[in-house]
This record gives C-alpha cells, sequence and structure tokens, in this order.
C-alpha cells in the first residue's frame, strides 16, 4: 500500500457531509446547494443538438481515441486561447502545445506526477486557501506542500513575499488559481511575470488552473492568463508555463469531463508520455463536443451575464445586513460570518436549509493561522430564482441572528 496515502487530508464535502450529518432543518423551505461549484445553467442548445445525433453516437462509439487528441479537438482548443490571449506573435501550436484532458482536476492531479521527481526533497507551493487536488497531487508525488496565504490584507492574492530562498531553490511545482477559488481573486499580469523570472532562476514549473476564466464581472475586461503573461513579455516558447482549463464553468457542461492542458511544448510532450500509459483518452464524441464548444463564444457570453444578474440581485438583498463583495471573477461569494465558520454552517442548515462551505475546510492552518476561517463559500450556481429564494433566507437568518446561541 501507498505510505503517502495516510498523509491525505479528507476532502472537503466528505467534511461537510460528516458537519452537517446530525442537522434536522426546522423549517420546510425546500433544500438549496450553494456548497458545491457546480454549474446548474442550462447546456447550450446547439450541443444538446449534437450530443444526441446518431452520427456521433455512431463516431464516438466506434474506435478507441487518441490521447493526444483529435486534430480538429486540438485546433479549436489552440485558437480560442490564441483569440482569448491575444498570442498573435507566438499562438499556441496545435500539434506539439496543446493536449485535451478529462477535466482539470484529473490533469492538474496528473501533472504533478510527470513534473515531481520523489528522490529530491522538494516543495510544492500552492495558494492557501486552496483547490484540495493540488495538495493531493504533491505529497502521492513525493513533494512536500508549503502553502501561501491569502488573504484580505493581499486582496485575496497569494502573498509569495512570504516565501524564502531556501523554499523557491526546493520548489519544483508551483500551483496557481486565477480566477480564484475561493475568492474569485485576479492576478495581474505583472505578478504573473515575476513569479514566471523566478522560475528561471530556481527551476521551477508554473500550473496555472484558469477553469474560472470565462466568468467575470467586466466584459470589457477578462481576466489574464499565464500564457499571456508569457507572451507579453516576449517568452514564445513558454518555457515553465502551462495553463489548464475546461468546459465545466464556461460551458455548464461538468459532466463532460473535458478540458485542456497548454503551455511550454517539452512538459506537453512529457506529460503525453505519461497520458499514454495513464489511460486517460477522452472518448471521441466528446472530443466532438468540445471541439464545438472551444469554437463558440456566444453561449458563453450569455452564461457570463446570467451570473452577473445574479450578483445584483443577491447583493443587492444581502448587503444591507450582510456586506459583501461581488468577485472580479468567478461564481463564488466570500462573505466573513459573524461566528465561527463550523457553527455558522450548522446553524444556517437549521434554520435556512441552505448549505454552504466553511471556509477553513479549504484552508490549511498554518503558524496558528488558517485564511479561511471565519469565511464561508456560496456558489452561484443554481437558478436566478432559488439564488434569490436563498438570498431572502440569508438575509432573515442575519436580521434575527439565529446563529447565536
Amino acid at each position: 500500500m501507498n505510505r503517502r496515502l495516510d498523509q491525505l487530508h479528507r476532502y472537503p464535502f466528505e467534511r461537510l457531509n460528516d458537519l452537517l450529518e446530525d442537522i434536522k432543518p426546522a423549517t420546510e423551505s425546500g433544500f438549496i446547494a450553494l456548497s458545491l461549484g457546480e454549474p446548474k445553467h442550462e447546456m447550450p442548445a446547439f450541443l444538446l443538438e449534437l450530443f444526441s445525433s446518431e452520427a456521433l453516437i455512431k463516431k464516438g462509439m466506434g474506435a478507441y481515441p487518441p490521447t493526444k487528441g483529435t486534430g480538429e479537438l486540438r485546433s479549436a482548443i489552440a485558437a480560442f486561447i490564441n483569440r482569448r490571449y491575444h498570442l498573435e506573435s507566438a499562438p499556441i501550436d496545435a500539434e506539439n502545445q496543446v493536449l485535451p484532458v478529462n477535466g482539470t482536476r484529473e490533469a492538474l492531479f496528473s501533472f504533478a506526477q510527470t513534473i515531481i521527481d520523489d528522490e529530491n526533497d522538494s516543495v510544492t507551493l500552492m495558494p492557501n486557501p486552496f483547490y484540495q487536488i493540488y495538495e493531493g497531487a504533491a505529497i502521492l508525488a513525493g513533494s512536500q506542500p508549503e502553502y501561501v496565504p491569502c488573504t484580505e490584507a493581499t486582496q485575496f492574492l497569494p502573498d509569495f513575499s512570504q516565501a524564502t530562498k531556501s523554499t523557491w531553490d526546493r520548489c519544483r511545482l508551483l500551483y496557481i488559481c486565477t480566477p480564484g477559488n475561493p475568492t474569485g481573486a485576479v492576478m495581474n499580469t505583472e505578478d504573473m511575470q515575476a513569479l514566471i523570472k523566478l522560475s528561471d532562476i530556481h527551476n521551477f514549473v508554473i500550473a496555472s488552473d484558469e477553469c474560472y476564466s470565462e466568468i467575470y464581472k467586466d466584459e470589457t475586461n477578462p481576466p489574464p492568463g499565464l500564457l499571456q503573461a508569457a507572451h507579453e513579455m516576449g517568452r514564445q516558447n513558454y518555457k515553465n508555463c502551462i495553463a489548464f482549463n475546461s468546459l465545466s464553468k464556461r460551458s455548464n457542461l461538468p459532466g463532460l469531463r473535458s478540458g485542456y492542458v497548454a503551455g511550454d511544448a517539452e512538459l506537453i510532450d512529457k506529460f503525453l508520455l505519461y497520458r499514454t500509459y495513464h489511460g486517460s483518452a477522452m472518448s471521441i464524441h466528446n472530443q466532438v463536443l468540445s471541439a464545438a464548444a472551444w469554437n463558440d463564444e456566444q453561449h458563453v457570453i450569455a452564461n457570463r451575464q446570467l451570473y452577473r444578474d445574479k450578483f445584483l440581485n443577491v447583493l443587492e438583498i444581502l448587503n444591507p445586513v450582510w456586506p459583501m463583495t461581488a468577485p472580479d471573477a468567478s461564481f463564488y461569494l466570500w462573505p466573513t460570518t459573524p461566528i465561527d465558520d463550523t457553527d455558522f454552517t450548522r446553524k444556517l442548515m437549521q434554520y435556512t436549509n441552505i448549505k454552504v462551505l466553511p471556509g477553513s475546510y479549504l484552508s490549511r492552518t498554518i503558524n496558528q493561522q488558517n485564511p479561511g476561517k471565519n469565511h464561508i463559500r456560496m456558489a452561484l450556481v443554481a437558478t436566478l430564482d432559488e439564488c434569490l429564494d436563498a438570498a431572502h433566507r440569508l438575509r432573515s437568518f442575519i436580521e434575527k441572528k439565529q446563529y447565536l446561541p
């Protein structure tokens, strides 16, 4: 048995289920889940039509899928990246700088197994709070996770000034998440370029989780990405830079399990070798659907507007009694709780039948500080009507101070 399995922490949603197991809501109001970042908007109609076509079904079932992905899909992904991040002078090459993956979750995990050599005393840096896959990937690859705090003082961005030279020297892999989960904070180009320069000095790889990149507040100001930052500093080979994205949030297709990895061709080549043995090829019909989704922007624009409408209306209800701010990107709210976040979560479930995620479950306590403590993550993924219903219940809960003993 792999001894490192014993080092893994229980997943946040398992802990949440245990936390709420004995709660019997004292209300007849229907259950509303704001805990899981699973989009509930409608699947794009043109993809639903394509999915149900007999030709696609036959094509998808009649051949082994290529691990590298079809040329059609890789071209669609490369075109999206080059268009979205303005990579005119050094466009991503569909042949050797793109791989389709079965959602970013499996790729963020397996990528660490490719990069990290467990014979070395390596460190993997990651934000805190964070997506727990980063931590598990590092541990099982034989690397020591090291957590970079994201607090209100740094606008919820990772404070890399706290990393020592020794840490940078031992770093082999750095995970960043921009826009951030759970805060929606967006790293600027200059900060990403500073990390790229550090990667030159200390020889580590930057893995940028950008799966919330297409849900943002200002239509004229999309969040920058790691490849864009590299491109703007003249790094045409994207050395040490790998970006991850998926269709789960962008196109409301979490069940399709479809995403991409793109960037440094040398790293992509090694990751492809790993994946050839890993047995992780995306099915043909998913590849066809994915290519169609990456090639279309109109459904994504409409999707963003749905989230803007929810933020606008929900915050109008809540802010008079519980001030909070819409993030620059993503579909999360990250408010401060008036009591301990786990106690607040239990009380909220008891009195409102609304399920949220305690912030401390998304963070690690380092030097007696947990940057997620006294926060909750609320995912505005349900319909507008459900989100408004939840907002009214939350307002009543706060006004009545039902969170108090």
